[in-house]
């Protein structure tokens, strides 16, 4: 990256306007909203998985934490409404927000399911209104049609609009201009800025750098000598200098696959839990087949009812993303990971080294005949499931998942979603049913 001479911290216009928008306890809030019976009581999700996978922020207050396990909430908070995740819904809630947000600007990133960024340049004259203005409707519009709060950031670039967005949570609104980034960046550690981890954070103190202005205020020299491309990008943009653009397009380039599920009960039938391990296969294959990619290793792992894992990687005698040419390594790599009589929760499989589909070479043994054959089985495979819902069509080696529904047990309830079917929906496959919110 070429040097830039403007010295940190002195732009005082607003030569470009990044939105960070971030859904308030989202999963907990689309709860409430569905139901407002309960709103301004505790709510957490994750009553399928034995821990919270959120909470709402009556829930926080009592101290309730993500990752903790459930029986440690009973503790802390006796009066939580614990209710198993509908990612179904929470799905249809954040389409809902990313449509309003386009509304307001055409360039909206889908950062993740309650996050994005939406660039606001040159909409001020469109609104008759600043940006702050634009940003309060967007906010006042989500919660109106939605029934949930969002937290938002304005400022010059990604980075900025991130730290805007977590200075006052929930239901904030914080704009950062030029003249005024020194002001939120005095005291803000390390770690709390987007793309600094707790390693850089800890090269950084030796340099006596603790806090985000601090590394804002050093010299491109000493950034340039000591860090590499990724942070010195960082340091542009907490200087007000745009270097992230805001990316319209679905991702399509992957490095790597990851899939796992977990499933209660834990289980001690090495039968079932390969059998989970397997699915976690298939699906990480039709992610890797949709893009037209193959991995080069995979990496399988198990995490125990302990919350203890392992793992191992496996380097492929060939690039793949059928299945059928996978499960022999995968077998593999269970046998090495598997304890018998151990209860696990949670299996998952890595497709990592991923190339180009078209780049895959064959070897001086493969049978490519058979190999082009598969390809055609598999082609059919993903249009039969494009059509009847994913896993329409599985592997025998996966079919002993069916004994036991995802997360169905002592504690998993079924969401409401899933209670009932409308019609042309059946049990794999949900018609996409815009979501209303209905004032009680």
């Amino acid at each position: 990256m070429a040097p830039v001479e403007t010295q940190p911290l002195t732009i005082s216009s607003w030569p470009q306007a990044i939105l960070h928008l971030d859904a308030d306890a989202f999963f907990a809030s689309c709860e409430q909203a569905v139901h407002p019976e309960l709103k301004g009581r505790p709510v957490i999700t994750g009553k399928e998985r034995g821990i919270v996978a959120a909470a709402s922020y009556e829930a926080k207050a009592r101290g309730v934490q993500r990752g903790v396990r459930l029986s440690e909430v009973k503790k802390l908070c006796p009066d939580a409404v614990i209710l198993p995740s509908d990612y179904e819904t929470y799905s249809l809630f954040s389409v809902r927000m990313f449509e309003i947000m386009r509304r307001f600007s055409p360039d909206v990133e889908e950062y993740s399911i309650d996050e994005a960024f939406v660039d606001l340049t040159g909409l001020r004259r469109s609104f008759h209104g600043s940006y702050e203005v634009i940003a309060e409707k967007m906010q006042q519009a989500i919660e109106t049609e939605l029934g949930i709060t969002v937290s938002i950031g304005v400022s010059l670039s990604k980075v900025l609009a991130k730290v805007g967005s977590k200075h006052k949570k929930p239901n904030g609104l914080t704009m950062i201009s030029g003249r005024d980034i020194h002001r939120y960046l005095q005291g803000l550690p390390l770690e709390k800025v987007w793309g600094i981890g707790p390693n850089t954070a800890a090269f950084l103190r030796k340099f006596g750098i603790t806090t985000a202005l601090d590394f804002a205020r050093k010299d491109l020299r000493f950034v340039e000598q000591h860090l590499s491309k990724p942070y010195q990008e960082v340091w542009h943009e907490l200087n007000g200098r745009s270097v992230y653009p805001v990316v319209l397009e679905s991702k399509s380039a992957y490095q790597s696959i990851s899939k796992a599920r977990t499933f209660t009960p834990a289980s001690l039938d090495e039968t079932f839990v390969f059998a989970q391990l397997a699915k976690n296969l298939e699906n990480a294959c039709i992610k890797a087949r949709r893009y037209k990619l193959a991995a080069t290793r995979l990496v399988v792992f198990l995490r125990t009812q302990e919350f203890t894992g392992s793992g191992v990687e496996i380097k492929l005698s060939r690039a793949t993303a059928y299945p059928v040419e996978l499960f022999a390594p995968l077998r593999e790599g269970f046998d090495q990971t598997y304890r018998p009589r151990t209860l696990y929760r949670q299996t998952g499989v890595v497709l990592a080294g991923l190339i180009a589909e078209s780049a895959t070479q064959y070897g001086l043994f493969d049978d490519t005949a058979k190999i082009e054959k598969m390809g055609r089985i598999y082609d059919v495979v993903d249009q039969l499931s494009e059509k009847f819902g994913k896993h329409s069509v599985q592997h025998a080696a996966s079919l002993p998942t069916k004994q036991q529904a995802q997360h169905e047990g002592a504690r998993g309830d079924a969401p409401q979603r899933t209670a009932s079917l409308f019609k042309g929906e059946n049990k794999r496959q949900r018609l996409g049913l815009p979501l209303l919110h209905i004032k009680v």
